[in-house]
This record gives structure tokens, sequence and C-alpha cells, in this order.
């Protein structure tokens, strides 16, 4: 019972980035905005929100900040795309390399100093009792996460602002015709997408790691663009995606300290099962009949007005 505790712990905790910044790509799909910056900003995040964590002493300060951030950064991306009309990939990617060397430089000053994690809001005793702390022994980041995936849901099915959104993905000309302001509404997309990328970018020191080291993100962010695939656009095939992908990563932590017969597979395979098991899934849905279906019809096309 002990180890299942542990393992469903570790599991979450590692599901929550991956989560955070899932669902900000959704909402930026479902604009018709295809954005493959999702490592640099949680990068930005991650770096800008343990740098104001150290500074100030406020974990909650450091996810606000680290929120901005990711917002600012996917503002580079949505200017350079939605109002030069420049390439969506090309730019996604130059904006990934941009915050890897942003986080790389800005986080030399904080490479190896210590910071205290993001505590659970409930009380010492449920959070760490041997049996309760599974339910109430996480930081507030997580339960926040399962409030953003019912909110996205919410909005994209039961909202005017949702439906304009999705108008704008599936059919921008037809949305600017009856005025509705396409590329307001992807500019909004982009900085929600951002922010959301931001924060998980910041669960990696704020949550898992009390420490700033060069490429915390370990290509999380590559992760998160698979699983809005995986997930066929639906926040609630997101959140079960984010905890499959973030259950493959503890069974990596926990064959490795297991030893016997998982020794068998080097430690190296066991470090890459994450990213081995996202191309087997991209794979597998590439085979299925009708796989792209669900994507958003305007995905990654520059939007041109007739008039």
């Amino acid at each position: 019972m002990e180890l299942t505790i542990a393992i469903i712990i570790t599991l979450v905790g590692a599901s929550t980035p991956i989560l955070f910044a899932a669902l900000g790509e959704l909402v930026v799909e479902k604009s018709g905005v295809l954005n493959l910056g999702v490592e640099g900003m949680m990068l930005t995040g991650a770096v800008v929100g343990f740098a104001v964590t150290f500074e100030t002493g406020s974990p909650w300060l450091g996810v606000v900040a680290a929120a901005f951030a990711g917002a600012a950064a996917s503002m580079i991306f949505a200017v350079v795309t939605l109002t030069l009309s420049a390439n969506q990939v090309a730019t996604g990617l130059a904006l990934t390399i941009f915050g890897t060397g942003f986080s790389a430089l800005f986080g030399k000053a904080y490479t190896g100093k210590p910071l205290a994690l993001f505590r659970s809001v409930f009380p010492p005793e449920l959070a760490t009792h041997p049996y309760l702390k599974v339910i109430f022994g996480y930081s507030p980041l997580v339960y926040f996460s399962f409030i953003m995936v019912v909110a996205v849901w919410w909005l994209l099915r039961r909202t005017r602002p949702g439906l304009i959104l999705r108008a704008v993905g599936e059919n921008d000309l037809s949305a600017h015709s009856i005025g509705y302001p396409v590329i307001a509404v992807r500019y909004a997309a982009v900085a929600f997408g951002g922010a959301m990328a931001g924060i998980g970018g910041a669960c990696f020191p704020l949550v898992l790691t009390p420490q700033w080291v060069e490429g915390l993100t370990a290509g999380r962010g590559w992760i998160a663009l698979a699983l809005v695939v995986f997930a066929a656009w639906r926040p609630y095939r997101l959140l079960a995606g984010a905890y499959l992908f973030g259950l493959v990563g503890t069974m990596e932590l926990y064959a490795k300290a297991a030893g016997g017969p998982f020794r068998i597979l080097p430690s190296e395979l066991w470090a890459s099962m994450p990213y081995l098991a996202t191309i087997l899934v991209l794979v597998l849905i590439s085979i299925r009949r009708n796989s792209n279906t669900s994507a958003p019809a305007c995905l990654g096309k520059p939007f041109v007005p007739t008039s």
C-alpha cells in the first residue's frame, strides 16, 4: 500500500506540468493556430517562476510571474505569425530555441540554489497522513490543474466566447464575414496558451525539483504537443492522456529503484520511455482511419481576409 501511494503521488506530480501545457495548446489549436514553441514557453516560465520565488520567497508570486512570462513569450510568436503572417511551424520552433537560450542565460545566476517547494494547502494532519495524503498531500497547482480542465471544457462547450473561438478555428473566413475579430480571438488564445505553458514550466522548480538546472523541462513540451493530438482536442481525454504519459515516466523512476529483473533494460532506455511512448501513440493515431477528423479545419493555416 505504501508503494502504491508513493507511485500515485509521483505520478500526479509528473503529470501536472504536461497537463497545464497541453491544456493551453489545446485552446490555441482550437482557434486554428499551431504553436510548436511550448517547450520554449515552459522553460521561460520555469526560470522566471524560480527567480521570482527565490527573490521574494512567495511561490504564489512565482506562479503569477511564470504565467506572465509564458504569455509574453507567446506574444512574440503571435506578432510574427498573426500580424506578419510568418510560417507558424518555423516560428514555433524558433520560439523553442529562444526559450531554451533565454532560460539557460537568465538561469545561470540561480543554478544550484535551493528553493522551498510549494506545500499543500490542507492541514499537515491530512497532507502527511500515511493514506489520506494520496488525496490531500499535493501542491495547490495540482488541484488548480483539475479546475482548469473543467474550466476549459466549459469555455469551449458551454459559453459564447468558446463558440466563437471554435468557429474561428473551423472556418476563419466565415467567422470574419459575420463580424468576429479573428486575429483578436487568436491573440487571446495564444496568450492563454503561453500563460498555461508558463505555469506548467513553473511546476518543475516549485513542485517537483526545488532547484534550477538548465533544460529543467527535459522535453515535456513536445509531449504536451503530442498529447493534444492523442486527446483528439478534447479536454477530458487530455486529462487521461496526461496521466498516462505521467505513468510511463513514473515507471521509469521506480523501475530503476527496484532493480532485479528491471535491470535487464539499461537505464537510458527507461529514461527514453516517455518519448518512445509519444512516438508510438502518434504512429497508432496516424494509421487509424479518419484520425484527423477532430482537428480544427483551419489549424496552421494563415488567415487572409477577402475584404
